[in-house]
C-alpha cells in the first residue's frame, strides 16, 4: 500500500493541521503553545501506575525545551533523575506517524510501553494499527526519526 493511501486509510490526513501546536525550543519535541509536553500528562505514571495520569503545574520539570507535568513530587523527582527513561520516544510525536515519516500530535491515552520505552499515538484507532506490527513499526520509526527529528511537522506535511 502506498504511503499516501495508508495515511488516508488511517484517517491521519486531518492530523496534518498543527495550528494548536507549538514546537518547544527543539523542533524534535511535541509540545503545546505553552511548551507543555504530552498535553500535561505525567510521563512517569505510565510506568509506575500503568496508566496515563494528568499532571499538575505545581510539579513540573523541563527536558529538551519542553515542560513536563507530574501528578506528584515523587514522580517529578524520578523524572529529573533520569528524564530519558520516562520521556516518550520520538519527542512525544505519534509513533505510527514517525513510522510513516510524519510528525503528528498524540492522544496521551493511546499509549504503549515496549522495552521500557513509552510510545504514544495519534488516537486509539492509529494505536490499533501500530499494534498490528510493533517490531516492524518500531524498526521503521527509529530509522525514520533520524531523518525527520530536526524537520518541522509543517515541512513534513507538505511532502
Amino acid at each position: 500500500m502506498k504511503l499516501s493511501n495508508l495515511v488516508k486509510s488511517l484517517g491521519l490526513a486531518s492530523a496534518l493541521v498543527f495550528s494548536s501546536l507549538s514546537f518547544a525550543a527543539d523542533i524534535g519535541i511535541n509540545a503545546n503553545a505553552n511548551d507543555v509536553a504530552i498535553h500535561g500528562y505525567d510521563p512517569v505514571s505510565y510506568f509506575t501506575m500503568q496508566k496515563p495520569t494528568m499532571g499538575k503545574s505545581m510539579y513540573s520539570a523541563t527536558y529538551k525545551g519542553a515542560i513536563y507535568q507530574f501528578s506528584s513530587e515523587e514522580n517529578r523527582d524520578r523524572f529529573r533523575a533520569n528524564p530519558a527513561a520516562y520521556a516518550p520516544q520520538f519527542g512525544g510525536f505519534c509513533a505510527m506517524g514517525v513510522a510513516l515519516n510524519k510528525k503528528f500530535d498524540v492522544d496521551p491515552t493511546a499509549w504503549y510501553i515496549k522495552g521500557d520505552k513509552l510510545y504514544l499515538n495519534l488516537n486509539k484507532a492509529v494505536q490499533q494499527k501500530w499494534m498490528e506490527d510493533v517490531p516492524g513499526n518500531l524498526k521503521t520509526a527509529y530509522r525514520n526519526w533520524n531523518g525527520i527529528e530536526a524537520v518541522s511537522a509543517d515541512e513534513l506535511a507538505d511532502e
